[in-house]
């Protein structure tokens, strides 16, 4: 237990070191200065090391006098910082019909507070190194994130609980939102970005699963050509049949976790050209032929029929983008309003994912989620430009109080292309509304 000092006895303490700072600020209330030149963070990171305790009244304090008056206007229990529009509206004391108390009660404490100790504090850290701990991907598999983080995932193929120890089969669509929002609020997609996407396709694949989701092992998706971009249909990979293997022949580029993962499911052509001949493969990293190399970015068994699973990989694929880049523009305002004072489309859409036949959802949902993600990445450009502005200097200096700003600002593209460019987006949405309006019966 941290022993209670009260601010008299803290006064006593000007031994500083010889540090100027320190000097000035020795035996004071330093709060203030503190937060004007560092992050939140550096209290868990390095401040903590140093604790001794806290300062109090010297007073004993009981439970009634612990618990605070509830603020004026309120109506439940509020959530985080309270900044406007910092978090979502049903963070912040708005009902909602989508989130009962598993999500709010549940979930969102059990993971917030995971991205608060063992995340966020170390996010410069590894984006400098270029490298996320193992022991990271580890913990956040037993915290039931990683399996949170996948979806239809069969039971059995989980190796520990979801998080806040959700059965799989009351997991929802909002769950898993909320995982996503979380996760976000530390500006790092290592742990979601291979894995959401790249595990999917092979789910009948158990040792795979279960490596993936337990941390020990990693997999990405591979797609995107240097030569082709978004152009799937296109794909120049080519997988030829030997009878009892596949010579697999081609290259992928902007590969997220591509460099460094154990597994690839590589989208390549097995047949026809064209979507009727696409199909995924699996690939191991152990495999002959299969090299990888790191780019310098601001921010590759047995084939599976691809067509369905496709359109179905990238609408999950698209979703998970608006969660975070509608979450990333939510960051950007809080950390804008907090430095400069010292969501509600994409639920709907995951709401039909529950309700509406898995068959048709690939054709019905396919157009609006385009049409969304191309939204929520302007969104997130629009507000990411902003809170530059209000950072100045700070947006582009890496680490310190502007750290998220400066990331975020690098990983605008990176969440612009990936999934479907805008202009793709939009006419994706457009084409494909029009054509399910047309199967419903429209006059147009």
């Amino acid at each position: 237990m941290s022993k209670k000092f009260i601010v008299e006895e803290v006064a006593k303490h000007n031994t500083a070191g010889g540090k100027k700072v320190l000097l000035k600020q020795s035996g004071k209330d330093a709060t203030k200065k503190f937060d004007s030149f560092h992050n939140a963070s550096v209290l868990e990171k390095i401040a903590v090391k140093y604790l001794i305790g806290e300062v109090g009244t010297g007073e004993e304090e009981g439970e009634d006098e612990e618990e605070q008056d509830r603020p004026p206007f309120t109506v439940e229990e509020k959530f985080g910082d309270m900044v406007p529009h910092g978090d979502p509206m049903w963070y912040q004391d708005w009902y909602s019909p989508y989130y009962n108390d598993s999500h709010r009660g549940a979930v969102r404490n059990a993971v917030r507070e995971f991205v608060d100790k063992e995340i966020t504090p170390f996010c410069h850290e590894w984006d400098e190194a270029k490298n996320t701990p193992r022991e990271v991907f580890i913990k956040a598999a037993k915290a039931g994130i990683l399996g949170a983080i996948g979806h239809n995932i069969p039971d059995e193929l989980y190796p520990y609980p979801l998080s806040a120890n959700i059965k799989p089969k009351n997991f929802d669509a909002f769950h898993r939102i909320i995982v996503f929002d979380e996760l976000s609020q530390c500006v790092t997609w290592a742990l979601c970005g291979g894995l959401g996407i790249g595990l999917p396709p092979v789910v009948n694949f158990e040792n795979v699963v279960k490596d993936c989701l337990a941390g020990t092992k990693d997999i990405c998706l591979c797609v995107t050509e240097p030569s082709g971009g978004s152009d799937v249909a296109g794909l120049q990979t080519e997988a030829k049949d030997m009878g009892d293997h596949y010579i697999l022949n081609g290259e992928n580029k902007w590969i997220t976790n591509g460099v460094y993962v154990d597994y690839f499911t590589v989208a390549c052509c097995t047949d026809e050209p064209g979507f009727n001949g696409i199909s995924f493969l699996l690939v191991e990293r152990s495999m002959p032929g299969v090299t990888t190399r790191q780019i310098n970015c601001s921010g590759v068994g047995r084939p599976v029929p691809l067509i369905l699973l496709l359109k179905i990989n990238f609408n999950s694929e698209r979703m998970d983008i608006i969660i975070q880049a509608n979450t990333f523009a939510r960051v950007c305002i809080e950390e804008s309003l907090k430095y400069a004072h010292k969501r509600e489309t994409f639920e709907s859409l995951a709401y039909q994912t529950q309700q509406m036949p898995e068959d048709i959802q690939p054709i019905r949902l396919g157009g609006p989620i385009a049409l969304c993600k191309a939204q929520a990445t302007r969104t997130f450009k629009f507000y990411t430009r902003k809170a530059a502005q209000i950072f100045g200097g700070l947006a582009y200096t890496r680490g310190g109080q502007g750290e998220k700003i400066e990331c975020l600002y690098r990983e605008v593209r990176a969440y612009a292309i990936p999934g479907g460019s805008e202009k793709i987006m939009f006419d994706l949405g457009v084409r494909q509304s029009t054509k399910v309006g047309s199967f419903m019966g429209a006059k147009f």
